[in-house]
């Protein structure tokens, strides 16, 4: 990781070195913290935050929903984190808000540990590599299962559920694979270990509804409507896992991993192992809004004033 200068720590930036925690901190313990992956890409006008407004509100929603109240409104985490960018002098950046339990008590009532936040930016270029946005990557199905609706809440970026994520995304590793799929409690595509899917089947664009215990992804939310306008018929489904095999494009969409194709699904190849027309033209679309080439109908970039450098 390309370390940045400053760290924005409960209200101060502060240098990347001292942004440190006590280690009988609560979320070390028992994953009592929420956090947020957002993008700022490089444009002619500087640089420009993705979906800055509605990440920030899914950061609320899952302190919310885990019982732990943020001390900052949503417009003073909106500016923290520009502030943030500003003070980095990014062109483009990964950004990390992190709202955490801390030192306090150990015990897993979490009542007397303070709720911190801190925000991160950092150089990161694409998650899979540059390749696999032209070429797509091979995945396999795992044999982990996301969380049942009434264990965890799995519709909120809490820090505890990512150890599911982690055990999928190891496991894909060992056994090849750039990621992995997850099946639900019933048995159906669920989502990947950090990203969420879309299949094109018969003409239609597939993807597994909000409430089948996946994330509600910012950029998923962006590449529908992205297929709204573009004409490109799309339905909210439950997906069987045989889906996978005979769907004609399979991608991912996350902040992270962005639009990526996927070539093979357990050894299995989509189509002719190239990325599809919808796919490319989905990807076109998108990158042309975030990089500035094409306008920003939809309002989703924020951009960041940073001083001049010297």
């Amino acid at each position: 990781m390309q370390e940045s200068q400053y760290i924005w720590f409960n209200g101060q930036l502060v240098p990347w070195a001292d942004a440190r925690i006590h280690v009988l901190s609560h979320v070390l313990h028992y994953g009592t913290g929420a956090f947020e992956g957002i993008r700022a890409y490089s444009t002619s006008n500087g640089p420009a935050i993705l979906g800055l407004a509605q990440h920030v509100q899914r950061l609320h929603r899952s302190c919310k929903a885990i019982y732990m109240d943020l001390p900052w409104t949503e417009a003073q985490v909106q500016a923290a984190i520009l502030e943030t960018v500003s003070a980095n002098g990014h062109d483009a950046c990964y950004i990390r808000p992190l709202a955490f339990r801390g030192y306090g008590e150990l015990g897993v009532m979490p009542d007397k540990n303070p709720v911190e936040l801190i925000i991160a930016t950092f150089p990161w270029g694409p998650y899979h590599g540059s390749s696999a946005l032209e070429s797509g990557v091979d995945v396999g199905v795992s044999s982990w299962r996301r969380m049942a609706p009434d264990t965890h809440p799995a519709m909120v970026k809490a820090s505890g559920n990512y150890v599911n994520s982690m055990l999928v995304v190891m496991e894909a590793r060992r056994h090849g694979y750039a990621e992995g799929i997850v099946l639900d409690h019933g048995g159906y595509v669920c989502e990947c270990s950090g990203e969420n899917i879309f299949l094109l089947h018969d003409g239609v664009l597939l993807t597994p509804p909000i409430g089948e215990s996946i994330l509600p992804g910012i950029t998923r939310r962006f590449t529908m409507r992205l297929a709204l306008d573009m004409k490109i018929p799309i339905r909210e489904q439950r997906v069987a896992r045989e889906m996978l095999y005979f769907a004609d494009e399979i991608f991912m969409t996350g902040t992270a991993a962005e639009i990526t194709p996927v070539r093979s699904v357990d050894h299995r190849t989509v189509k002719d192992g190239r990325p599809g027309p919808v796919t490319r033209g989905l990807q076109t679309e998108f990158f042309g809004i975030v990089n500035g080439q094409a306008p920003d109908k939809y309002g989703w970039l924020t951009h960041v004033q940073v001083p001049a450098r010297q």
